[in-house]
């Protein structure tokens, strides 16, 4: 398992390694919204305003499908630097590992069959408050429902996530939180300022130190509802977050309202870990003492200028690709170099077929 980094409880993290080996694995793929990603530079997560809120469907249909049905071209920028779902599908389909999609809050649903929670999407935190209590309330409650429901059908739940500025109201989650959080981005040159400047609009709304009452504040929809997934979930099976900066935020709130560490796991990309503009990895050693297992994809060594953005600071993470990846590596005991293969497989196919 040379591809893999491990930090936190690193015990933990190698009989978790060790132990899966030989076991089912299921990816839950949540896709939602916040109004914050309307703000101009904030996000790289669509061409515009307006097409920002495509892409978690977007995502979602390509997962299903090897295309979008939402819109006619995968999420990709016009210089052709696609979605990380390319890598969660190159990486679920080359250890047939099953997935589904939950939509907790996405603005537009997606063209597939999908379990609908019925949440609406979270406000611009930094104007509105981005949801009500009740609303974070019914979030965990659903969340736990699905959460106990797929763990009870496989040995490791993998979620991961396409929240569309989603770093920002995790940062805003975390700081409220007490977390002295510095987050990563989806471009190289992370807009912190404006990031901060939303978050500090945020925090200022605050009026109460209950856990439910800051995330309804400040949050977004997707991590309440995570977080109840984690606590059931990992109750009665293993879980593994797939993300970075996001599911730090889902820890910090799961840690509040209560969830399994011993069967907990963070699965993210060395994109994010090696990511000296924030502070990932010393942010979930202060959260929760579990394991963060970063692999590297070797997109460095790529011949698509495509693929090699992630290494270069693009994306970095997303829909659940370092997660994905670990669990495809684990189950089939494939190293980077035969991932990277496939994923330029996949990156030839969609480029000649757009």
């Amino acid at each position: 398992m040379e591809n893999f980094e491990l930090f936190g409880n690193v015990e933990q993290g190698k009989n978790f390694l060790e132990s899966m080996k030989s076991k089912r694995f299921l990816f839950s793929f949540v896709i939602s919204y916040t109004e914050t990603c309307e703000v101009p530079g904030i996000t790289f997560a669509g061409a515009d305003k307006d097409s920002i809120q495509f892409t978690p469907p977007a995502d979602a249909e390509y997962l299903h499908y090897g295309y979008c049905k939402t819109i006619d071209k995968i999420p990709m920028t016009p210089d052709g630097k696609p979605t990380p779902g390319l890598l969660t599908k190159t990486a679920l389909e080359s250890a047939s590992i099953p997935h589904l999609t939950i939509n907790a809050g996405s603005k537009i649903s997606p063209q597939l069959p999908f379990i609908d929670t019925g949440m609406s999407f979270g406000k611009n935190i930094s104007t509105n408050d981005a949801m009500t209590d009740s609303q974070v309330s019914h979030a965990v409650d659903y969340g736990r429902i699905v959460g106990r429901s797929l763990a009870s059908l496989t040995d490791c739940l993998v979620i991961g996530e396409s929240i569309p500025g989603g770093t920002t109201t995790a940062l805003a989650v975390l700081k409220a939180l007490g977390y002295d959080a510095k987050v990563s981005s989806s471009i190289p040159d992370n807009p912190i300022e404006l990031k901060n400047q939303i978050v500090k609009s945020a925090l200022e709304r605050i009026d109460s130190d209950h856990p439910y009452s800051i995330v309804a504040k400040v949050g977004d929809p997707m991590i309440p509802f995570v977080a109840g997934m984690l606590s059931s979930a990992s109750s009665i099976s293993n879980v593994m977050l797939a993300g970075g900066t996001q599911m730090a935020a889902v820890l910090a709130f799961a840690a509040k309202i209560g969830f399994n560490e011993e069967n907990t796991v963070i699965g993210t990309t060395s994109y994010i870990t090696d990511d000296k503009k924030a502070n990932f990895t010393s942010l979930v050693k202060q959260i929760a003492d579990v394991p963060a297992i970063a692999v590297n994809p070797d997109l460095e060594h790529s011949q698509y200028a495509g693929l090699k953005a992630f290494s270069e600071g693009f994306g970095k993470e997303g829909v659940g690709a370092g997660g994905s990846i670990i669990s495809s590596m684990i189950k089939t005991g494939n190293n980077s170099a035969k991932f990277l293969e496939m994923a330029e497989k996949e990156y030839h196919r969609l480029f000649t077929s757009q």
